[in-house]
């Protein structure tokens, strides 16, 4: 009996043992865990305010090898792969560079100023827009499928015929906007400040200039008129010129809802950027011609509408090749500006289409034309059939002849069975009629008129004065 009562009392104990270490070797479950579960939650985002402008803080120095904010909304139909794998190796624009590229624009008022950047990023777009100018006007320019920024520019002659002549130029101010805004940003503020310590850049009956610490601002003085400034970049940022003012100003063009854009010039701390008004007066002290102007607007959904509070760009403009050449044209501030940078990004950008310029494949020189390689497959292994020479060599002789369309000549019979053909057929005239040469012919004949003019003019020489005699000798009876 005691040995059973120990037997029992043991295993009660180690029954109770095992129960009492089972909850520290238990496996806990993550979900339980406030640790692991805060661990493996994804982290909340904050959300992005709509209307919150594009570029960062002016006042701080920009780095230019850092990479920008590009919160701009990417372009629907564009492939997402394409700008990001692309705009792995973008070598940026230096400081002195952008200077150079936006010395033309740069005293644009701010409502065509911000247009022209975001149209920049669409340059085919400008040249459809340019064309359709050039032949209709402004007839029908809001029921285009452009770009909302390029049919506001398109309101504007001068200047979308001025940026469809230069699209290198265009082409490379729409890649700096898209991957520099910030630095696009100051570029323009230093330019107008050159101008305006020569004393080139002042209030007119055009124009109002405003200043609020370090920030420039040019909008329109006339509210219903938008006058482009005319100005040579060469003398209007270093002296006055002796023969007038340094800008002066054509005809005024009509304002309208297309300008639904404006900048933030050191509004709320010191950032600016491009941003939508929806032509709401926002209190900013530059928007005072929002308010001059908004009597005269007569509303539409073309330009006023919420869908572009997120102002749209096109990304894929980084992937499209600029003319090196053509940009050492506008070195208005600075001369010794050279543009290697923008040549390793057409590098990039031929390495990542398989497009090499001015190689030569197959026989082919391969140019990089959008317009023409959209047309064609240019990784088809017979593009060069069919291209004015001679391709038959080393081919099957009735390979592929059916579907040209053209003639067999490859079943034509020999000059001997066309022969015996003809002596076999039919002669209506004879059979020498396979025989004829047609040089031989010819040559009978021009013998044969020859001889008739000679027998022609010895009868005349012979019987001319028998003729005469006969026509005035005599009397009548």
């Amino acid at each position: 009996m005691g040995k059973t009562l120990l037997r029992l009392s043991t295993v009660i104990c180690a029954a109770l043992i095992v129960l009492g270490a089972a909850p520290s070797g238990r496996t806990q479950d993550p979900g339980q865990d406030p640790n692991l579960q805060n661990q493996n939650q994804p982290q909340p985002t904050q959300p992005q305010d709509q209307n919150q402008p594009q570029y960062q803080n002016q006042d701080l120095p920009q780095d230019q090898n850092q990479p920008q904010d590009q919160s701009q909304p990417q372009d629907q139909n564009q492939n997402p792969n394409v700008g990001q794998a692309a705009s792995g190796n973008y070598q940026p624009y230096t400081a002195d560079q952008l200077d150079n590229l936006l010395s033309p624009i740069a005293l644009y008022p701010d409502p065509l100023l911000a247009q022209v950047l975001v149209a920049a990023t669409f340059p085919d777009q400008v040249e459809e827009a340019a064309r359709s100018v050039r032949s209709s006007g402004q007839n029908g320019i809001d029921d285009q499928s452009w770009d909302v920024s390029v049919k506001s520019v398109a309101h504007y002659p001068t200047v979308i015929e001025m940026m469809a002549d230069k699209i290198d130029w265009t082409t490379s101010l729409g890649q700096a906007y898209v991957n520099q805004s910030t630095d696009v940003s100051t570029s323009v503020q230093r330019l107008r400040h050159m101008a305006r310590k020569v004393g080139n850049l002042q209030t007119t009956p055009q124009q109002e200039v405003l200043e609020n610490g370090n920030y420039l601002a040019i909008t329109p003085l006339q509210p219903q008129f938008l006058y482009v400034p005319i100005y040579d970049p060469l003398i209007c940022y270093y002296r006055r010129p002796y023969w007038g003012p340094a800008i002066s100003f054509g005809v005024g063009f009509p304002i309208g809802a297309w300008l639904n854009l404006d900048f933030r010039w050191g509004f709320g701390g010191g950032f600016g950027g491009v941003f939508y008004t929806g032509w709401r007066p926002w209190g900013g002290w530059n928007g005072g011609w929002l308010v001059r102007s908004r009597p005269f607007i007569r509303e539409n959904n073309f330009y006023i509408n919420n869908r572009y509070n997120s102002i749209r760009v096109n990304r894929a403009v980084i992937n499209r090749s600029v003319n090196v050449n053509n940009l050492s044209g506008y070195n208005y501030i600075h001369r010794n500006v050279t543009y290697h940078n923008v040549q390793v990004n057409n590098v990039r950008v031929n390495r990542v289409s398989n497009v090499r310029v001015n190689s030569v494949q197959n026989n082919r020189v391969n140019v990089n034309n959008r317009t023409l390689n959209r047309n064609i497959n240019t990784n088809n292994s017979r593009v060069n059939d069919f291209r004015g020479r001679d391709t038959t060599v080393n081919r099957q002789p009735n390979a592929n002849l059916q579907s040209r369309g053209g003639t067999n000549n490859f079943n034509r019979p020999s000059p001997q069975q066309e022969r015996s053909a003809q002596q076999s057929a039919p002669h209506a005239f004879g059979r020498s009629e396979g025989n004829f040469d047609s040089k031989y012919s010819s040559q009978r004949g021009q013998q044969s008129r020859q001889e008739m003019s000679r027998s022609a003019g010895r009868e005349e020489s012979h019987g001319g004065g028998t003729r005469g005699e006969s026509r005035g000798g005599g009397r009548r009876p």
